[in-house]
């Protein structure tokens, strides 16, 4: 039987119409007409439901210590909220557009007032200048229509990784085409000449993995033995996300 779905919120700001779902044991952001963004599940919004949100965790896991993480681009919190449950994380900025988001994401969609935990107003490409660099970056940014600019801008892309520490990762969730690569593939090749590393998941995306500079490359070793340790904790397996792991397309 299919599950009742309840409207829990509904705001609309100068950007669109946002909403909060329930359906069973899980809540869903949606912007627009039905475009959902995320998924939470209710008991335990560190839970990653879809593989692409997996997956950028894996990103965060190529960092064998991270110790600070920015992300561009909110939702309903719940990789940030994984992030900072599993990683020695000790300080985390996030910057969203829209005001609204974070505070629903905080009355219902369970994302918990951390103070490792810094939330900025404003638009990414607005902002980026002034954060702290950081030994990891996440760009999750989609609107109702889908990637925003700023994922195809090459000075923002490029000025995201320049952001790095020193050992740092890049961590994009970007749509891919129908050929399978992401959008704007021959940008992204020339802009981090060709050295990143993709993950395609079952939801369409493909997530890039871009280290900080030339000299760095992926530890798939050191890499599936920390997604192991952390498997018990997470309650699934990044194994097969690592096994799809390739070098840039």
């Amino acid at each position: 039987m299919e599950k009742e779905e309840r409207l829990l919120a509904e705001v609309r700001d100068e950007f669109g119409l946002i909403r909060v779902l329930e359906v069973g044991d899980y809540r869903f952001l949606e912007f627009g007409e039905a475009v959902e963004q995320s998924c939470v599940f209710t008991a335990d919004p560190r839970w990653l439901e879809y593989d692409y949100s997996r997956a950028m965790l894996l990103g965060a896991l190529c960092h064998d210590a991270p110790e600070s993480a920015l992300f561009l681009g909110l939702g309903a919190g719940n990789l940030t909220q994984a992030c900072l449950a599993y990683l020695p994380l000790e300080d985390v900025e996030v910057v969203e557009l829209r005001p609204d988001v974070p505070r629903l994401a905080m009355e219902y969609l369970g994302l918990a007032d951390d103070p490792r935990l810094t939330i900025r107003i404003g638009d990414a490409l607005e902002l980026l200048p002034s954060v702290e660099s950081a030994d990891l970056i996440f760009v999750d940014l989609y609107t109702d229509t889908g990637p925003d600019v700023g994922h195809l801008a090459w000075n923002f892309l490029g000025d995201c990784q320049k952001r790095l520490n020193p050992g740092g990762w890049l961590v994009i969730n970007q749509w891919a085409g129908e050929d399978g690569k992401p959008l704007g593939a021959a940008l992204l090749r020339g802009l981090y000449h060709r050295h990143y590393w993709e993950c395609p998941v079952t939801e369409g995306n493909v997530i890039l993995l871009v280290p900080a500079d030339l000299d760095q490359s992926l530890d798939r070793a050191g890499l599936l033995a920390r997604a192991e340790v952390l498997a018990p904790r997470l309650g699934y397996s990044l194994r097969p996300l690592i096994e799809a792991l390739r070098p840039a397309s």
